[in-house]
């Protein structure tokens, strides 16, 4: 199995496809650049399975509706951001201005809970990492040491707090019980900026002293 890192959007947020040898993929925030995004998997004539979303922020979520259409795939978010797809006030697409204000369909699944799940052979867990929003997830696939973490943790930095429904200590304490307990060794893939390790953050990320 392997990774593409895309950056996508007004603010290049990393979408990510994972895909295995047989061409079957999961899209994971799909944040913008529809038209690009699918020429890239025809190109590579992928099959996508699956769209997953760490949070329903406006920059995650922009070429949903495109690839959902395209491909007939269902989209997966947190329970507690159902309404955020099709809420532009909530989403943030209002309250940033940075063109058409976003109002998607729901999502056809929901995580209600941290929780196991296979799709089409893509076996991973859901872990609950509230705190850049509220229903912000990281999801980790174990087998290959991956994090999809969203905006919760970044190389050298943690998400921003500022947003509704953010919490500065809940972030934290999100990364310390769910990230930080992760093997060394597992990729952090983040919504933005560059990849990263659970040790190199533990290491020399400021916002998490005392926290290693």
């Amino acid at each position: 199995m392997k990774y593409a890192q895309l950056p996508l959007g007004p603010l290049q947020t990393n979408c990510y496809l994972l895909i295995k040898e047989n061409k079957d993929c999961l899209i994971i925030d799909p944040g913008g650049e529809a038209t690009k995004l699918i020429k890239i998997m025809d190109d590579e004539k992928l099959n996508p399975k699956a769209i997953l979303l760490t949070h329903a922020h406006f920059d995650h979520i922009g070429a949903v509706d495109d690839v959902k259409e395209k491909y007939q795939i269902p989209v997966y978010i947190h329970e507690k951001e159902k309404d955020w797809l099709i809420d532009p006030a909530l989403n943030g697409s209002a309250r940033f201005q940075m063109g058409t204000a976003i109002c998607l369909q729901p999502a056809d699944e929901l995580f209600v809970k941290e929780q196991e799940i296979d799709i089409s052979g893509f076996s991973f867990k859901v872990l609950e990492t509230p705190g850049h929003s509220p229903g912000s997830v990281s999801i980790y696939f174990a087998d290959i040491a991956l994090l999809f973490g969203g905006d919760a943790l970044f190389q050298g930095s943690i998400g921003r707090t500022d947003l509704p429904g953010g919490h500065h200590e809940t972030l934290l304490q999100s990364i310390h019980d769910k990230l930080l307990t992760l093997p060394e060794d597992t990729l952090v893939l983040p919504g933005h900026g560059p990849v990263t390790t659970i040790a190199n953050e533990m290491d020399t990320n400021p916002f998490l002293n005392g926290f290693s």
